[in-house]
């Protein structure tokens, strides 16, 4: 059967847009894989970013995230964005702030899609813009008793 984007499970949910949040507690990707959950779609990406224990050649301890009050409206206006350019299901991204370890999840976005490249795709898009575009700031810790505050994300 040839594929036809007639099918109503092939365009955008009306309402794609299921999780967004800032949180100071632990992240769970089981969670946002749940809220994204859609059986028109066909692919569903996450990304997981976590804490790794380097950055630049350095060693890193540990580090905090703080964030602009406005950091959840403007995750919300990418989430938007990336559902209006691609055919999204569902969609859910949640970013942790306060202070993680050297393995803790940092940020979790899901995007489905009838298809797995549109689902890579959307995903892709939404973890950069979120890195790019919301206030949240990166404070690093580093071994030798250095530290270094990161752009957003």
């Amino acid at each position: 059967m040839a594929p036809t984007n007639d099918h109503p499970g092939e365009q955008a949910a009306q309402d794609p847009i299921k999780l967004i949040g800032v949180r100071e507690t632990p992240l769970s990707v089981d969670e946002v894989f749940a809220a994204v959950g859609d059986d028109a779609a066909g692919g569903v990406a996450l990304f997981v970013g976590t804490v790794r224990n380097h950055d630049g050649g350095a060693d890193v301890d540990a580090l905090g995230y703080s964030c602009h009050p406005s950091a959840e409206a403007e995750m919300r206006r990418i989430a938007e964005k990336v559902a209006a350019e691609f055919p999204v299901r569902a969609l859910a991204a949640v970013h942790r702030v306060g202070d993680l370890r050297v393995g803790d999840l940092a940020v979790v976005v899901g995007v489905a899609c009838p298809h797995r490249g549109e689902a890579f795709e959307a995903c892709r898009r939404l973890i950069d813009d979120l890195k790019h575009e919301v206030p949240i700031w990166k404070h690093q810790r580093f071994s030798d008793g250095t530290e270094e505050w990161v752009g957003a994300c």
